[in-house]
């Protein structure tokens, strides 16, 4: 399973009124790895950056005035790109923008969808955590993931840090925070809650059944998995699986 981090950072909001891209940043996953087989460029986008876009991302015409174009790289974007999945955050604002480019560049060039499927990291916060605030910073602090280098907004800065909250959003994980902002888990990931009825002065004992254990035995080997034979909780099982058959 390949997937691909993306962000961009533009000279405006709109490539109907001739924005550009002129910052791709790309992280790539594997099996939910990080492989630092990244892809970063800068771009020269032959007109000036809007004033809000310079004050977003502190990226300036004068930095860029030795960078390729577009047409310099799209064809080693298209390679590392093809067949992947890749995770955005608010995708139609960057897919919009690379599909922009990639029309400039040629007239019968793929679109991004064309390429790769996509996931919206924003439509899935928004469904895990509706009426929330979803921003990448939102995110960052609901999920506890450190994002004390962004002062500025940077494509693979931004590609890095929204590749840990996707692995955080999508890792089973479920957040306990007390706070007003998050009150209860909601969306997808919320768990049936089992309630066994019980006589007065008795302390129920609910016992999982055998659908629950097979689902606790595959997430923990998922877990041993991501994490390389890491899992604490599935080493632990088998000292005592082998406690019992000796004792």
């Amino acid at each position: 399973m390949r997937q691909i981090v993306l962000d961009t950072e533009t000279t405006g909001l709109e490539p109907s009124e001739g924005h550009r891209v002129i910052e791709i940043g790309c992280v790539e996953l594997l099996q939910r790895q990080l492989t630092r087989r990244n892809f970063h460029r800068y771009l020269q986008p032959d007109r000036e950056i809007d004033a809000g876009a310079v004050e977003v991302h502190g990226i300036s015409n004068d930095f860029l005035k030795d960078k390729p174009r577009f047409a310099d790289i799209a064809e080693a974007l298209i390679e590392y790109c093809r067949g992947a999945e890749l995770i955005i955050h608010n995708a139609a604002f960057d897919v919009g923008f690379l599909n922009h480019e990639l029309r400039r560049w040629r007239e019968d060039a793929p679109r991004i969808e064309d390429l790769c499927t996509i996931t919206d990291t924003l439509t899935m916060a928004r469904t895990m955590h509706p009426g929330q605030r979803n921003s990448l910073d939102a995110l960052c602090k609901r999920y506890d993931i450190d994002n004390s280098r962004r002062e500025l907004h940077g494509a693979l800065l931004d590609a890095e840090i929204l590749a840990d909250v996707y692995l955080a959003m999508t890792g089973g994980q479920v957040s306990l925070l007390l706070g007003a902002e998050e009150k209860a888990e909601q969306g997808p990931r919320r768990a049936a809650v089992r309630r066994a009825p019980r006589r007065r002065g008795e302390l129920a004992v609910v016992r999982a059944g055998e659908d629950e254990l097979a689902a606790h035995e595959a997430r923990l080997r998922a877990i041993d998995q991501s994490s390389g034979g890491a899992c604490v909780w599935l080493a632990g099982v088998s000292a005592a699986t082998q406690a019992d058959a000796a004792g």
